[in-house]
């Protein structure tokens, strides 16, 4: 009776089928289906590969520029807060300096505007270089008669004082800085008036070449002729001489015959 109830009250499994089993999982969930796959094409593979080796290679590219970039130092940074003096000196030179006054007399200026800027430079605190008085024959000569160069030293910090009656122009230390500046820009004009002139002469000396050569040209051009006539000459004294003398052969030769026949019996 114990088993006939155990039995009774026990669910019974169903029977195993292969239907059963195949439509049913644990919980009775049914199985997903297998998702159908498809393998990407060569074409898409290929395109990949490309866009992946073009945004390796921009990025290779960005991080070569940003390197570069900071390794790179600038040329002029220490003028670029003096760009304006700069210019102004620069003005000052080219039209202010050298479109009045002569080439010969604007570039000799600017030596002496450039010794007087590098000896202040070299040794500031030399009483020799702070002061050039007006009364001296080459300041004379180079700033004060000349236009625009007597500015250009105002402007590098020279100014106009008077002593024991004596006019002369003194640096002011204050204007250290405008002095470099001024002083730059004079190394720079005149390193472009010494290119010019180096061409000039280079030209000249090119014109001085071909001029002699066309006169060496010509010497030789007269002794080729000379000595072509002289040859000449000389074979028209041969030919003469030549000529002169067959018919001096042949008149003799006459003259024999001649003889001979009046000798015959």
């Amino acid at each position: 009776m114990d088993s006939d109830t155990e039995s009774a009250g026990s669910p019974v499994p169903p029977p195993y089928t292969e239907a059963s089993h195949s439509g049913t999982v644990l919980g009775g969930a049914q199985p997903s289906s297998p998702r159908a796959t498809r393998s990407p094409s060569p074409s898409s593979v290929r395109q990949a590969r490309i866009a992946a080796m073009e945004r390796r290679n921009a990025e290779i590219l960005a991080a070569q520029q940003a390197e570069a970039a900071a390794n790179v130092a600038p040329t002029f940074d220490a003028f670029d807060e003096d760009y304006e003096k700069r210019t102004e000196f620069r003005r000052m030179v080219e039209p202010g300096i050298m479109r009045p006054n002569t080439r010969e007399v604007a570039v000799r200026s600017l030596k002496t505007l450039s010794t007087l800027a590098q000896n202040l430079l070299k040794d500031p605190d030399n009483e020799k270089y702070q002061s050039f008085k007006t009364t001296n024959s080459v300041i004379k000569r180079d700033l004060l008669d000349p236009k625009g160069t007597l500015e250009y030293a105002v402007e590098m910090g020279f100014r106009p004082e008077v002593e024991d009656f004596q006019p002369y122009y003194k640096f002011n230390k204050k204007y250290m800085k405008d002095l470099r500046v001024g002083a730059a820009v004079l190394l720079e004009a005149l390193d472009v008036q010494m290119t010019k002139e180096e061409k000039i002469a280079a030209s000249l000396k090119s014109k001085k070449g071909e001029e002699a050569a066309r006169v060496a040209q010509a010497k030789l051009q007269f002794m080729d002729d000379r000595k072509t006539k002289a040859l000449r000459d000389q074979r028209e004294k041969q030919r003469a001489a030549a000529q002169a003398e067959a018919r001096h052969r042949a008149e003799l030769a006459q003259l024999q015959a001649a003889r001979q026949r009046r000798d015959e019996p």
